[in-house]
């Protein structure tokens, strides 16, 4: 069944969601408007999904990040002002972040993640972490899966970008179109006649679609070394995922541009290591993917924020089919990709 999560609508909010309500219906709104979300990183891809889910319509908006704004981070980061490099993120972001949408409730939290107990995540209805190391995001999944809480985690490396969802057992509303048999009355001259035609109809359907963690999601079977080229190919952007969450455990940082030649070498290695594990040719990771692999492009922020924000509103208004369970953008294929793993 699904949840019947929702708050009544002010003739405010009414008027101001008015489209949104137009295009997933008034139930979705709402349980939108009843929604508690946490937002953890505010790099490019962070402000990008604040600034979607905020004009969506939600209840509340934590931002949570203890590092401090760069001048780096202005070229993709739309919400801090160039004066305010050196604050701290997520305070910086606030004020622009509240402008899009006075009604929703932003709060920061300038606190490292780590030091945050199991109970502060499992206040949310939803938890979407970005710019995390692997232990960082293996332990907020694991204690939003055993809560109960919907766990989104993305990044953008580059010109690459990824998102994950671990739904646990999510139930939504899908629309399907069936042909129905429907009785016509037709007029000719003074006769009537009764007809039978077909008509397509949206019919609202109850779907439930199971997620694995993202422990279990990153570990691909032996049957990877079965694929073809072009499958092959199309998983390009996976391996590149667990490059560079190797990189930052073992680095303990991004790759930079400021240390480009270095990291380099050290992605390549890790690339062998990783392929090595995996058991397939060094050759489906080219060095010429490592080009493009630095810092967060703005285009690329944009379309894994978009995305993503899009996932989380489907997910909390329980309006259509969420991804299931990897999303990658993939720049030198120019595609978007669904890819599930994980059983």
């Amino acid at each position: 069944m699904v949840e019947n999560n929702q708050c009544n609508l002010t003739e405010d909010e009414a008027d101001l969601y008015d489209r949104q309500i137009r295009l997933w219906g008034l139930d979705s709104q709402k349980r939108l408007r009843a929604s508690t979300v946490l937002l953890i990183g505010l790099k490019g891809l962070g402000a990008e999904f604040c600034k979607n889910i905020v004009l969506a319509g939600i209840k509340s908006l934590t931002l949570l990040d203890d590092k401090d704004a760069t001048k780096l981070d202005t070229f993709s980061q739309f919400l801090i002002p160039r004066d305010q490099i050196g604050t701290n993120r997520a305070e910086a972001s606030l004020e622009r972040a509240q402008r899009l949408n006075p009604m929703v409730n932003i709060t920061v939290d300038k606190e490292s993640v780590d030091n945050k107990p199991d109970e502060f995540f499992a206040q949310f209805n939803v938890v979407v972490a970005t710019d995390c190391n692997l232990a960082q995001l293996l332990r907020i999944n694991k204690i939003c899966h055993n809560a109960k809480v919907k766990f989104f985690c993305a990044d953008v490396f580059g010109f690459y970008g990824y998102s994950f969802a671990d739904l646990q057992t999510h139930e939504y509303a899908d629309e399907k179109i069936i042909m129905k048999n429907v009785a016509k009355t037709v007029e000719s001259g003074n006769k009537k006649q009764k007809l039978e035609d077909l008509e397509m109809i949206r019919q609202p359907i109850k779907e439930t679609v199971h997620y694995p963690t993202l422990q279990e999601s990153l570990i691909v079977g032996n049957n990877i070394t079965g694929l073809p080229p072009k499958s092959l190919a199309n998983m390009v952007s996976f391996f590149l995922l667990k490059i560079v969450l190797k990189f930052r455990t073992e680095v303990g940082r991004n790759p930079e541009a400021a240390s480009r030649v270095q990291d380099l070498e050290t992605l390549k290695k890790l690339r062998d290591s990783v392929v090595t594990e995996m058991g397939i040719n060094a050759d489906s990771v080219s060095d010429q993917y490592f080009d493009n692999i630095f810092s967060q492009v703005s285009p690329a922020c944009a379309i894994v924020g978009g995305e993503l924000a899009q996932e989380v509103i489907k997910t909390v208004s329980q309006k259509g089919k969420p991804h299931n369970n990897f999303f990658f953008f993939n720049p030198v294929r120019n595609h978007g990709i669904v890819i599930k793993t994980g059983q």
